[in-house]
């Protein structure tokens, strides 16, 4: 039985929401209520972060038993090849779901898994950077998340607009990666992967002009590698979009199932199209 925590709201078919390294679902922000418009929205917290507990056996930390454990997961809320979006490491899980046959469609939002050795090297700097931040005493990292010219200081690897989180958010955000066992183990196995392997279903690849953290040109390698994709341009967006701009990646997410619904002839119930 699946022990991964989540969040549901809305109806139409299901759409499960996945978040990046040491953050949790709170990363969808206002995205999530977009999104339960038009689908039956389940967003989690992978194991070992948020409120999820580390995985059990037979299960582990490696990236592969993270994708068992998304399909589990399905299996369990009785969920039949949902629609899936993920955001960085997230998003290399959902590309993996794709090329596994496990879902309907996959949107990958500025997807880990497509970076040089330098690329790398920056991501690896920048969230060491931020993990080591957030064991800041608490009152320095409460001082950080409220005050919005801090706030934007510290949290300018993930977002071009910090302002759009709110206090409080950016504190339990701090918190959570501080306290998330899956961060390190994580971390060493999803350093060591990259995404090789060809999409069964449609997919759409969505990247921030202002990515800080997997930079826009790792968009330039996944376009290479992943031709038969639809690829967009997220402008004026860090890392994280969700929160730079809502509309725009729910309206990227409605839009890789519209038209994976026109290619199949399936007709689409009561999407608005954010």
């Amino acid at each position: 039985m699946t022990t991964i925590d989540y969040a549901r709201a809305g109806s139409g078919d299901p759409l499960v929401l996945i978040h990046g390294i040491g953050h949790q679902r709170s990363a969808w922000g206002e995205t999530f209520e977009l999104l339960a418009q038009d689908f039956d929205v389940i967003a989690l917290d992978l194991p070992g972060f948020g409120k999820s507990p580390a995985p059990a056996p037979p299960y582990s930390y490696r990236m592969d038993s993270y994708v068992e454990q998304l399909e589990d997961f399905f299996d369990h809320l009785g969920l039949d090849r949902p629609h899936v979006a993920g955001n960085s490491l997230g998003g290399m899980f959902a590309l993996e779901l794709a090329a596994r046959g496990s879902v309907r469609t996959a949107t990958a939002i500025s997807p880990a898994g497509f970076w040089g050795p330098l690329g790398l090297v920056n991501a690896v700097a920048n969230l060491s950077l931020m993990k080591a931040s957030s064991h800041a005493p608490r009152r320095v990292v409460r001082l950080f998340s409220d005050k919005a010219a801090l706030r934007k200081a510290s949290l300018r690897a993930l977002y071009v607009h910090p302002e759009n989180v709110p206090g409080a958010v950016a504190y339990d955000d701090a918190l959570n990666l501080r306290t998330s066992p899956g961060f390190f183990p994580v971390a060493w196995h999803a350093t060591r992967s990259r995404f090789r392997h060809q999409p069964l279903v449609p997919v759409t690849i969505a990247w921030g002009t202002k990515d800080r953290l997997l930079l826009p040109s790792q968009a330039a390698t996944a376009r290479a590698e992943l031709p038969m994709v639809s690829h967009l341009t997220l402008p004026d967006c860090g890392h994280v979009p969700m929160i730079d701009n809502p509309e725009l990646v729910a309206g990227a997410i409605v839009q890789t199932v519209v038209q994976a619904a026109d290619r199949a002839g399936q007709p689409l119930l009561h999407l608005t199209g954010v």
